[in-house]
């Protein structure tokens, strides 16, 4: 309902008790949700229904009027939500309005207005039928508040897919479920793991934007997966099989005779699921000299680079 119920009426705090009951009347007459399917007619009616049942009573009226009471009939002093409310024998929200609200003479009269004395059911099935909206409208029904989370994950977690365990504020554990492909920024909805509903509301959802953590290893470039792969001088020189990792295990890459550091290698649908399929792997070599130059390797260079020398940064080469 409105903070000011006389609004809610379209009247003012100088409305006598017979303005205030004619004023409602006109709204349920043009308002009420049998009559006028707009939602924000329903809404109207609602907080017409809610004003009327405050300042019919004139108890009410006067302690609202006098600061004692606010618009929902609460203490001013408490100031307490609904929530703290609901279940409690003294419930002032589970208090009807509308047709609950009205004397049996007042509730003929307007319902009479409303819809006529010849329907074939009579005036009081017409009367349940308008208390049973009442029941309905004067309901508190909200669905619960989204949550919003960031939740970073590792590499291969996100490549992979998987799982893992969050806290929730309330200090549940939850195991979440990560997609195969998860990329960062990438939001991950759990339904019905947000705030709790009020009435019959359900709970709202929670969202977790992801943040893929960097890995030592691979570096992602859309669904392609890249890494960096050091070789000896021997597998450069004469070529073989080595090990490469790779995000579902190490396999054995080929690597040919002559490698140079810098070249690519690539390992066709090693990389990440996407939308159109798994990317690709590709190794990036990097030759790595022996850890130490002895005599006998020292005195082959020299042999062999009196008739084999080149210059590799010739022509702009790195």
């Amino acid at each position: 309902m409105a903070d000011d119920p006389y609004a809610a009426l379209g009247l003012t705090k100088s409305a006598s008790d017979a303005e205030i009951k004619k004023a409602y009347r006109k709204i349920a007459k043009t308002d009420h949700p049998d009559l006028n399917p707009d939602p924000k007619a329903h809404d109207r009616f609602k907080a017409a229904s809610s004003a009327y049942d405050l300042l019919k009573d004139p108890e009410q009226r006067r302690r609202f009027d006098a600061g004692e009471i606010d618009a929902q009939g609460q203490e001013q002093q408490q100031r307490r939500y609904y929530r703290d409310y609901a279940g409690q024998a003294d419930n002032p929200y589970a208090q009807g309005y509308g047709a609950e609200s009205f004397g049996e003479g007042e509730f003929a009269d307007v319902f009479s207005d409303l819809f006529g004395g010849a329907r074939a059911r009579g005036r009081r099935q017409g009367a349940q039928d308008f208390q049973g909206f009442s029941r309905n409208a004067r309901s508190f029904d909200m669905r619960g508040e989204d949550l919003r989370f960031s939740l970073a994950v590792d590499f291969l977690t996100a490549a992979r897919g998987g799982t893992t365990r969050i806290t929730m504020p309330d200090g549940a554990t939850l195991d979440v479920a990560i997609p195969e492909g998860a990329r960062d920024g990438q939001t991950v909805r759990l339904r019905g793991k947000g705030g709790p509903g009020v009435g019959s509301g359900g709970p709202g959802d929670a969202y977790l934007t992801l943040t893929v953590e960097p890995d030592a290893t691979f570096t992602r470039d859309g669904d392609d997966i890249e890494i960096t792969l050091p070789i000896s001088l021997p597998e450069a020189v004469l070529g073989g099989k080595v090990e490469a990792p790779t995000i579902d295990g190490p396999v054995k890459l080929t690597v040919p005779r002559g490698a140079s550091s810098g070249q690519r290698l690539r390992l066709r649908g090693r990389g990440v699921k996407g939308a159109s399929g798994r990317g690709d792997q590709y190794a990036v070599l990097r030759i790595v000299s022996p850890p130490v130059i002895d005599s006998e390797l020292a005195d082959f260079m020299e042999r062999w680079r009196k008739n084999h020398d080149y210059d590799p940064r010739e022509g702009g080469a790195a």
